[in-house]
């Protein structure tokens, strides 16, 4: 019987460390606590910059520690940067077609649209007395406009084939034989026109605001014109999806939305304006 109790005990001390371990092999295997974001990267076509920044601040006093980055480029740029790689958590467009293409490479995912914008023609101060509508364009000397990859570029050919149509069948012609430069994007249609390095140029109704008075505005024929769709994804594999999500919501949300309409923008199609 002695011998038996021996073996007994000297079992339990052998299985001993075995169970320890398995208690503690138990343990790990509980769920480790969320990561805590504190860092978002966000890249947005060039128009969206004012915006964009302005809503930054408010995004970052509602979310203390956040390290808010953007890149604000023509958005054909940005997209040649997501399809190589870059790391980004939230892409915003300016047009619907690269947005799409993105999606189709699986570079982002869930785009909505979140704005729209109206193309205008500005004119430098000195030019503002013999160029105050679309007709008089031939009649500039120097003309900038964009890329045709950029969507304000694709957005400019389709307003003069339009007006090619109301004013001429060799109006596209004679406007684009006054074009000195073709540019990335909008921001420097914008910079050449407000330095006075070109007469006239297309650009979008917010970037004209935020030239001030060193721009004059031209209002295109709504039949002649056409709407830029903005919409917004996160991107596939973004490292901070929860921030990710988080912007794209405050930027879908009412005080986003009116923060958008202050800089010009206006409300996506069949939403009406912001409370």
């Amino acid at each position: 019987m002695r011998a038996f109790f021996q073996w007994v005990l000297l079992r339990a001390l052998l299985l001993a460390p075995l169970m320890i371990l398995a208690i503690t092999g138990c343990k790990r295997s509980e769920p480790a606590a969320p990561v805590q974001e504190d860092r978002l990267v966000v890249f947005a076509a060039a128009s969206l910059r004012d915006a964009f920044t302005a809503m930054g601040e408010e995004f970052k006093r509602t979310h203390p520690g956040v390290e808010l980055t953007f890149n604000f480029a023509g958005t054909q740029e940005l997209r040649t940067q997501l399809e190589n790689g870059a790391a980004v958590d939230v892409f915003a467009s300016a047009d619907q077609r690269h947005m799409d293409e993105l999606v189709r490479a699986s570079r982002v995912q869930g785009p909505v649209v979140f704005a729209r914008n109206e193309p205008v023609l500005i004119v430098a101060r000195e030019s503002a007395a013999t160029l105050k509508g679309l007709g008089d364009l031939p009649g500039a000397d120097r003309i900038v406009i964009g890329v045709p990859e950029v969507p304000i570029g694709r957005y400019t050919l389709q307003i003069l084939d339009k007006a090619s149509a109301a004013l001429g069948p060799d109006f596209r012609s004679r406007v684009e034989g006054k074009v000195v430069s073709r540019e990335l994007n909008v921001r420097q249609v914008l910079a050449k026109v407000s330095l006075g390095e070109a007469q006239a140029g297309f650009v979008y109704r917010t970037d004209a605001i935020s030239a001030g008075d060193r721009v004059g505005i031209v209002t295109l024929p709504p039949e002649l014109n056409v709407i830029a769709e903005y919409p917004i994804g996160m991107v596939k594999g973004a490292a901070h999806p929860v921030l990710a999500r988080a912007w794209i919501d405050f930027v879908l949300s009412a005080d986003g939305q009116r923060a958008l309409q202050r800089a010009g923008f206006i409300a996506p199609s069949g939403s009406g304006s912001a409370p």
